[in-house]
C-alpha cells in the first residue's frame, strides 16, 4: 500500500481489488463492451488509480469536492481513454454515467450498467488535513465543513439551528452523551460572538466537557463529527446512493463500501441484508421491489476488516469495515 505526496494512505485497497467482479453479464452498448467500475468517493484517486494500474476496469469517478477533481486531471491525462470524471454527490451517480457517455438515460434508467460500484465512506484525509476546509480542530480554521463549497456551512447551522435541534443533531450523528448541555452553551454563548472558526467551536465545548485523563479523543471530536455529517447530508445520501447503485449494478456485478463508524455501518448492514433477503427494513429509499426481482447476494458473512499491519501502519484503517452486495446472475432458460 503506497502514501502518496500528500501523506493519504488508501484504506483496505487490496481487499477492494478482490472483491471486484472476474465476470458479469455483458450489456450491449455500454461504454463501448469495457468493463465499469464507478469509483463514487474519488478523494485523492488512490482506488480509481489501482483500477487503472491493476485491472482492465473503466473508471467513473465521483466526488462532490471540487477540489479532489481538480485533483484527478493529472491522473485523467494518464489515463485518457479509461478515467471519466464528474463532479456530484453520492445521489447523482445515475446522471453521472449519463453526462460522462458510459450509457444512455434510457439505458440508465433501465438499469443494469456498471459491473462495479465502490463507496469509501467518511470524510478524506485531505479535507481532514487542510485548515481552510473547518473539518478538523487539529489546525484551526473556517467553520466550514462544506464537501462541496456550497450551500450552508456549520457556521451557518451552529449560528441559526435552534438549541433542541442542536442537541438532536449532536446526539443522533455524533453520539455525544452531552449534546443537550453543550447545544444550550453553544446557544448562549452565540448571543454575544458568532462561532466563525473551529478552534473557538472546539474550545466552547471542552469548556462544557473538560478533557479527563483517560479520555481517548478530544472532548469536541463527536460535535465535529455530527456537524459535519448534518452540514453534508451524509446518511441520507449513503441512503439514496447504495438504492441507486444497487439498481445500476449487472448481474454479477458488486457494490463494495468502506464504512468507518457505527452510523455508516449500521445503514450498510441493514439495506444490505433487505436487499438480500436476509431481513426486512422499511426504508424511503429503497426502489420499488420490481427493481429487485432478480436478487442480490451477500458474498461473505459480516465484514471484512484491515489486516493487522494496515491498522498498525495506518491509524486511520482502524475502525474500517468492509461490506459487499453482488447481483445475482440471470438464469437462462433450458
Amino acid at each position: 500500500m503506497s502514501e502518496n505526496s500528500q501523506g493519504h494512505i488508501p484504506v483496505m485497497m487490496q481487499e477492494v481489488l478482490a472483491a471486484l467482479p472476474e465476470e458479469t453479464e455483458k450489456t450491449p452498448g455500454i461504454a463501448n463492451g469495457q468493463k465499469v467500475v464507478v469509483d463514487m468517493t474519488f478523494g485523492g484517486g488512490d482506488y480509481s488509480r489501482a483500477f487503472l494500474e491493476q485491472t482492465d476496469f473503466t473508471v467513473l469517478g465521483l466526488d462532490r469536492d471540487p477540489a479532489a477533481i481538480a485533483r484527478g486531471e493529472a491522473l485523467q491525462s494518464a489515463f485518457p481513454n479509461r478515467l471519466k470524471l464528474v463532479e456530484t454527490c453520492f445521489s447523482g451517480i445515475d446522471s453521472a454515467l449519463v453526462k460522462a457517455d458510459i450509457c444512455s438515460e434510457e439505458q440508465m434508467n433501465a438499469g443494469k450498467v456498471v459491473d462495479a460500484v465502490v463507496m469509501d465512506l467518511g470524510v478524506s484525509s485531505f479535507q481532514l488535513d487542510e485548515a481552510d476546509r473547518g473539518f478538523s480542530f487539529m489546525h484551526n480554521g473556517p467553520l466550514d465543513m462544506r464537501m462541496s463549497r456550497s450551500g450552508p456551512s456549520a457556521a451557518d447551522l451552529v449560528a441559526e439551528a435552534s438549541e433542541e435541534e442542536l442537541a438532536r443533531i449532536f446526539w443522533t450523528y455524533g453520539e455525544e452523551k452531552a449534546s443537550r448541555k453543550i447545544a444550550r452553551a453553544l446557544v448562549t454563548a452565540r448571543k454575544d460572538m458568532p462561532f466563525t472558526e473551529t478552534k473557538q467551536l472546539a474550545d466552547a465545548v471542552e469548556s462544557v466537557k473538560p478533557r479527563r485523563p483517560k479520555d481517548r479523543i478530544h472532548p469536541a471530536t463527536q460535535v465535529f463529527q455530527a456537524l459535519r455529517i448534518a452540514v453534508n447530508n451524509e446518511l441520507g445520501e449513503i441512503e439514496m446512493a447504495i438504492a441507486t447503485a444497487a439498481k445500476l449494478l449487472k448481474p454479477g456485478g458488486a457494490l463494495i463500501i468502506v464504512s468507518f463508524h457505527s452510523l455508516e455501518d449500521r445503514i450498510v448492514k441493514q439495506m444490505f441484508a433487505d436487499m438480500a433477503d436476509k431481513k426486512s427494513h422499511v426504508n424511503k429509499y429503497r426502489p420499488e421491489q420490481e427493481d429487485f426481482k432478480d436478487g442480490y447476494v451477500l458474498p461473505f458473512k459480516g465484514v471484512k476488516a484491515p489486516t493487522s499491519a494496515e491498522s498498525s501502519s495506518n491509524p486511520r484503517a482502524r475502525s474500517a469495515k468492509m461490506r459487499v452486495l453482488k447481483r445475482k446472475k440471470e438464469r437462462v432458460a433450458a
